[in-house]
């Protein structure tokens, strides 16, 4: 965050009136580093998505703890597991390779911080794209949710959940991995 954004936000947040007795720099304060936190928070699931569709694995890697509880369950009928976190990108790079595209977006994040955990909750929609095999395209939409643990490094996710709503398209895309 540059030192213009901090300013503006810190003379927001002091200039709001005091909450239950609590003094307004205090407020600010904690105030002003709940608005740091959400901001990296949602930063790393929109990064997560963009190094995958990137197909730039070394970057998706980074935001990941070692070892992560993924549920993936409605996609793929495999019930939630804890593995580690380069399986994950593996699998991911495994199927998301040469002339199989994607397009992930997320939005409607919902935040929740307690001290060093945190989660985020984003609505979200992909698509897969693969010439080959009748429609070259699949696309799901539904919820995501991202637990992460702050470390001396920063936040790192430790549990990523997608709950599939909706799904249309070419489950051939969807199952194949690109070539």
């Amino acid at each position: 965050m540059n030192t213009l954004t901090r300013l503006a936000l810190y003379a927001a947040v002091t200039a709001a009136p005091d909450m239950g007795g609590v003094a307004a720099a205090e407020t600010s304060n904690a105030e002003l580093q709940r608005l740091v936190d959400e901001r990296a928070l949602i930063r790393i699931v929109d990064q997560i998505d963009r190094a995958v569709d990137a197909q730039d694995w070394t970057r998706a890697r980074g935001y990941f703890a070692e070892r992560v509880r993924v549920d993936f369950s409605s996609l793929s009928g495999q019930p939630e597991a804890m593995i580690p976190a380069d399986d994950l990108i593996a699998g991911w790079a495994g199927n998301l390779k040469g002339n199989k595209t994607s397009l992930h977006l997320r939005t409607n994040h919902d935040i929740a911080i307690d001290g060093d955990r945190a989660s985020v909750k984003s609505n979200g929609y992909a698509w897969n794209r693969m010439e080959g095999n009748g429609d070259p395209l699949w696309e799901v939409w539904g919820t995501y949710t991202a637990e992460m643990a702050r470390g001396s490094g920063g936040w790192e996710v430790d549990a990523f959940a997608f709950h599939k709503t909706h799904e249309r398209g070419n489950d051939w895309v969807k199952t194949t991995p690109g070539r």
